[in-house]
């Protein structure tokens, strides 16, 4: 395999989901697909097919292309600390979506998060403040944790960084009418996870995923 050089007409949200789920078994695995770059490059100068897009954090142990083993064209990828969204954000899934095609829009948290322990210590420090901010809801909304609810303890990090990531679905699909007209027609997918900077697995929170009933047929195809 080369690169997704093909229509993403041709492909389902729920195609999409299963390449990026065997994408990161490859990583995981260390068996990533043996691509010639040089040639790709070429390949791709005139045109782009990407079958999904990746909002993920701007943490450098978090490029999406690596993660999912993915080469130049096969995917858009967007990063912002704590993978928070803007109009400037909800404006390029917007162009992933319903201009380049894409079938798949992925909200990727991860583990051991800066930005999410900066949230959870209250941190204010120039423009970084009014982006922590938008972590809060989840900060304010975790329930499950006892004890040190601070950026400290790994547990809680995480667990408001999974809540985070599921929420931010939820304001993507209440700030953009767009993405919400084609998730509901079928047409897309949206899915929260969670990247693990330990293991390097991805894990996708599928009931919280706004999909065209594929979920349980992905899940059969990768067993």
């Amino acid at each position: 395999m080369k690169t997704f050089n093909k229509p993403v007409s041709l492909l389902t949200p729920g195609i999409a989901l299963n390449l990026l789920k065997h994408g990161n078994f490859r990583f995981m695995n260390n068996i990533g697909l043996n691509r010639d770059l040089l040639e790709i490059v070429s390949e791709t100068k005139d045109q782009q097919f990407p079958f999904a897009a990746i909002l993920s954090c701007m943490d450098s142990r978090t490029s999406a292309e690596l993660i999912f083993d993915q080469g130049f064209g096969d995917i858009f990828s967007i990063r912002i600390a704590g993978n928070v969204i803007s109009g400037n954000v909800l404006g390029s899934l917007e162009y992933a979506a319903a201009v380049a095609g894409s079938k798949l829009i992925v909200v990727l948290g991860h583990t051991n998060c800066g930005a999410i322990k900066g949230a959870c210590d209250h941190v204010e420090m120039g423009n970084l403040t009014q982006l922590l901010d938008k972590i809060k809801p989840a900060l304010n909304a975790e329930d499950k944790v006892i004890g040190d609810r601070s950026g400290k303890n790994p547990e809680f990090v995480n667990a408001v960084a999974s809540l985070h990531a599921k929420n931010t679905v939820h304001d993507i699909l209440e700030g953009s009418p767009i993405i919400r007209d084609l998730v509901h027609a079928g047409k897309i997918g949206i899915v929260p996870a969670m990247y693990d900077l330990a293991t390097g697995k991805v894990h996708f929170f599928d009931k919280e995923a706004q999909l065209p009933n594929i979920v349980e047929t992905v899940e059969k195809e990768m067993a």
